[in-house]
């Protein structure tokens, strides 16, 4: 009977695993679908970017348009690959004209292209278009194995807003979210623009299909132990026969 039990238990959390799949593979791929059409529409002005988001509506990969100085001399590096090549990218601050800053993702430099003065031509002066795609700040880490990141040496590892914002002393009010600049945003060479990847895998039906078939490989093999079991208990002799 204990054995039974823990069959029947198994056998219904693997269903329940399945399931849970399915149900997210269903949100990824509407999610997916989001995006894509998110991704086609004409960029929206910084204004509206920040309405939505207000809304509690979603601005990730949102397309986005602004306008404003750069303030090179905060720029912060976070530690990034690009075509196999490590490196940086480089996230500076723009000076709205109503004083507020944005952090921009300007793009990728490799390691020895860290220090501004290596790249002049990049630092662009004066009042700048940008066009890019608005990213959501992450609530926290994603997770234990992404190294601390290190404000003093300008090395970050995940995008801490607030730290990046506070180890570059950027003053005045800082907008919630990252824009990731495209190619055409970034003259001079480098940073190189247009570096974000829009790529969320989309797994769950493997592992759904996965989850169903242990579900029904152990009631298989429950259901031909049963048989076994009956038919080894018919066949054996009637001990208590009368010799």
């Amino acid at each position: 009977m204990a054995l039974g039990g823990l069959v029947v238990a198994a056998f219904a959390l693997l269903l329940v695993l399945g399931t849970w799949q399915v149900q997210r593979m269903q949100w990824k791929e509407a999610l997916l679908s989001r995006i894509e059409e998110q991704l086609s529409q004409q960029p929206l002005d910084l204004a509206e970017v920040e309405a939505a988001q207000s809304r509690g509506d979603p601005i990730e990969y949102q397309p986005v348009t602004l306008s404003g100085q750069f303030e090179h001399e905060r720029e912060r590096h976070f530690f990034a690959t690009h075509e196999g090549q490590s490196g940086f990218y480089v996230y500076t601050p723009l000076r709205l004209a109503d004083g507020r800053a944005v952090f921009v993702n300007r793009g990728f430099v490799p390691f020895d292209l860290k220090s501004p003065s290596t790249r002049p031509a990049g630092q662009v002066a004066g009042t700048v278009s940008v066009t890019g795609l608005a990213r959501e700040q992450p609530a926290a880490k994603p997770s234990w194995l992404v190294p601390e990141n290190d404000s003093a040496k300008n090395i970050f590892y995940w995008k801490d807003l607030g730290a990046m914002a506070s180890s570059a002393a950027v003053p005045g009010s800082i907008l919630p979210f990252f824009v990731d600049a495209d190619a055409t945003s970034s003259p001079g060479g480098w940073p190189v623009g247009g570096v974000t990847m829009v790529n969320l895998p989309n797994n769950h039906l493997q592992y759904a299909v996965t989850w169903y078939g242990l579900a029904l490989a152990l009631a298989a093999v429950s259901l031909l132990m049963l048989i076994r079991s009956r038919r080894h208990a018919n066949s054996a002799p009637d001990e208590t026969a009368e010799t």
